[in-house]
């Protein structure tokens, strides 16, 4: 397992990176945070809450994120659940209709490379 965790993460808000989710473990480097570095090449820094609609498009545009795969100790993602998604997937869902809503706080700033903050906070959860 490849761990990390960079103290001085930023969310896209400016302030400290919160975790994303521990159950199930998300982030590129599976420690609960939407952290990225060099060898993140699918930038996994959006801190989203996975729907039936984004699973559906994520699973017909090639990424399978609800369907268990046990070798890899990967349960499944069913709605409700905070995972790091890959920025421009995140993009791709949102220009297709189906971005799900995130967490800004711990959404990374890198994130804005991919998508303005206006945007990011028209799907920020409980907006």
């Amino acid at each position: 397992m490849i761990t990390r965790y960079e103290p001085d993460a930023r969310n896209v808000l400016g302030g400290p990176l919160e975790p994303c989710g521990l159950d199930p473990v998300t982030g590129f480097y599976r420690n609960g945070c939407c952290e990225t570095g060099a060898e993140d090449v699918g930038m996994h820094t959006v801190c989203a809450i996975m729907t039936a609609e984004f699973l559906a498009f994520s699973k017909s545009v090639g990424n399978d994120l609800s369907t268990p795969v046990p070798a890899y100790g990967f349960a499944g993602l069913k709605p409700g659940d905070r995972w790091c998604l890959c920025a421009p997937r995140w993009r791709e869902a949102l220009e297709a209709g189906a971005a799900p809503k995130i967490v800004l706080a711990a959404t990374h700033e890198e994130a804005l490379a991919v998508a303005p903050l206006e945007v990011l906070k028209a799907y920020a959860a409980g907006s």
